[in-house]
């Protein structure tokens, strides 16, 4: 990965973006992107889109969600400790002990999230979110007031960070990595040159309703769309590949099998990859997807979608981890793929 690209993804990284506030990421991301798009689109939602061939019949609708996991302040008691539910799934055992930016509306505040000492008997096996608060250093629950209201949220408060020059660390690589991947998916295309219409979204909420996904894919109206998306890896310690499958960092994209999929768009990712002499691996998505794809589908008079995935180690923790190889390949992957369509092909799977 070149590094003004890595300074990029780095950059996403860092700016927080709890689902339902995503304002400063996508400003951000616009301001990327529009170097190399024929137009920047926005909507009701907040999603960001760049579009090549925008007078293009046929249209190529990527979306990688800019959201990520958060705290939302819904209590401040008396002695200015705050308490929160989840904004997204939250893993409370993650949670404990890490120190949090709380995006106030005076400004951000660090805080901690308080854990009971061990001395003291420590923390319940059973323990959930409302078992754990915020301490900010405030004294009372007015000098809180003053800077964080109920509805605020907050995100762990980490550095992103490259181990061994192979992979990428830290929290919201779900799915700030989908972001990054369907902007330069853009940048490259634009510099190759394709055929059909591509639209490449940076979309809101997948953590908590997918909405964004719905009002990219209604307002676009696609002839196909691809999900960018992360996916679980199972190459650590202590994971049941028996039950949860087989998926590697550094194993290649990964690609959803099941009935949300259209079939034409994973052979059209197969060809591409046998061409390419590039690995991907597979995982099932039976009857749902669990991402972008799922509301994409669903608009207008239905869309056919694919899921395109990155493999990632510790979801939902402060501590996601993938390979910048992989996130390389996936973007080799989809500029290839739709850099050789005609735009006359059909999605259909009944037509030859």
């Amino acid at each position: 990965m070149e590094q003004a690209n890595r300074d990029f993804l780095l950059e996403l990284l860092h700016t927080p973006s709890p689902s339902s506030n995503e304002v400063e990421i996508q400003k951000k991301w616009i301001q990327y992107v529009k170097g190399f798009a024929d137009e920047i689109r926005t909507d009701h939602a907040g999603n960001a889109i760049g579009v090549l061939n925008p007078d293009a019949p046929f249209k190529v609708l990527l979306a990688g969600h800019c959201d990520e996991i958060a705290l939302v302040i819904n209590r401040i008691d008396e002695d200015g400790f705050l308490h929160f539910d989840k904004m997204g799934g939250i893993n409370p055992k993650a949670a404990v002990g890490m120190k949090v930016n709380v995006l106030g509306y005076n400004g951000q505040v660090t805080g901690v999230i308080g854990v009971n000492a061990q001395h003291h008997g420590g923390l319940k096996n059973d323990f959930d979110l409302d078992d754990l608060f915020i301490d900010c250093g405030y004294k009372q629950k007015d000098e809180a007031e003053k800077h964080v209201q109920i509805g605020d949220l907050a995100v762990y408060k980490t550095e992103p960070e490259i181990l061994m020059d192979r992979y990428v660390s830290g929290r919201g690589l779900d799915n700030r990595t989908g972001s990054f991947i369907v902007a330069e998916v853009l940048k490259r295309l634009s510099k190759k040159g394709c055929n059909v219409g591509v639209y490449a979204a940076s979309t809101v909420n997948e953590e908590t309703n997918m909405g964004g996904a719905y009002f990219a894919a209604a307002g676009v109206e696609p002839t196909m769309a691809l999900a960018c998306d992360v996916t679980f890896a199972t190459d650590y310690p202590g994971v049941n590949k028996n039950k949860h499958g087989d998926v590697k960092l550094d194993g290649g994209p990964v690609l959803a099998k099941g009935a949300p999929i259209n079939i034409k768009i994973n052979k059209l990712l197969e060809k591409t990859a046998r061409e390419l002499k590039m690995d991907v691996q597979y995982e099932l998505t039976p009857r749902m997807t669990g991402t972008d794809a799922d509301r994409m589908r669903l608009t207008g008079k239905g869309v056919p979608v694919s899921l395109v995935s990155l493999p990632l180690r510790y979801m939902h923790s402060p501590v996601e981890t993938s390979s910048l190889k992989d996130i390389d390949e996936e973007i080799e992957l989809l500029v290839t793929m739709i850099a050789n369509l005609s735009g006359e092909e059909s999605m259909n799977p009944l037509d030859d």
